[in-house]
């Protein structure tokens, strides 16, 4: 069992930050840079996605030489990959979906995670198997806001990190909801920045997106 995550409030990933960085590495070497100008900016939770080959050195580098980093791993979809990323250091597993094997790989790596739902079915499944905290992925094309709303009346034990087509410009939004705890997005890693390596630019990006927390999550 890895240690708790580092919040003064909460263990829970929703809580750590209002906006999850949704990040794919395509170089290596740019992760742990990439991962300080974030947490620099007030984004402590990071997840890689396993969309790259550089996916894994990234996350084992960010665990091991950024230590105010959360980092977890995205796009987890079998349980090889729950056990690959957490041996390299996540610390935090999400998934665009779940079946009831990943969920258990994903409840026995002992770290927390967030399997995808885009259905009030879904939710149903999960609460049902005593998971709370969920992703709700593609938020735009599943419905957005709306659609959350709508949930948050039947079933207010479930608690979201939506992701898929946020921008600065919705995030406001979707953490107004009561049952938001968080939003996942990359719109604080452009890739002109990213491919120029100015972690400057990612930094004041990061730090605009940790402000919404100041209006946007008063309930």
């Amino acid at each position: 069992m890895r240690s708790p995550l580092p919040s003064p409030d909460s263990s829970s990933v929703l809580d750590l930050a209002p906006v999850v960085p949704v990040v794919v590495v395509e170089d290596a070497a740019d992760a742990v840079p990439l991962a300080r100008a974030l947490v620099a900016g007030g984004l402590p939770a990071i997840e890689v996605t396993l969309r790259t080959p550089a996916a894994l050195d990234a996350i084992r580098a960010i665990a091991g030489e950024v230590p105010d980093a959360v980092v977890g791993a995205g796009t987890v979809i079998t349980p090889a990959q729950v056990d690959e990323v957490v041996a390299a250091g996540a610390r935090f597993l999400v998934s665009p979906g779940w079946t009831d094997v990943l969920l258990e790989a994903m409840r026995a790596s002992g770290v927390p995670f967030l399997p995808g739902v885009s259905t009030a079915s879904e939710v149903v499944a999960l609460l049902e198997r005593g998971v709370r905290e969920m992703k709700f992925f593609p938020a735009r094309a599943a419905g957005g806001t709306a659609y959350l709303r709508s949930l948050a009346g039947p079933l207010p034990q479930a608690r979201f990190c939506p992701t898929g087509g946020i921008g600065p410009d919705s995030a406001p939004d979707y953490l107004a909801l009561p049952n938001v705890g968080c939003v996942g997005g990359s719109w604080m890693l452009p890739a002109d920045a990213v491919a120029a390596r100015d972690w400057g630019r990612v930094e004041a990006l990061a730090r605009e997106a940790a402000g919404l927390s100041a209006g946007a999550r008063c309930r």
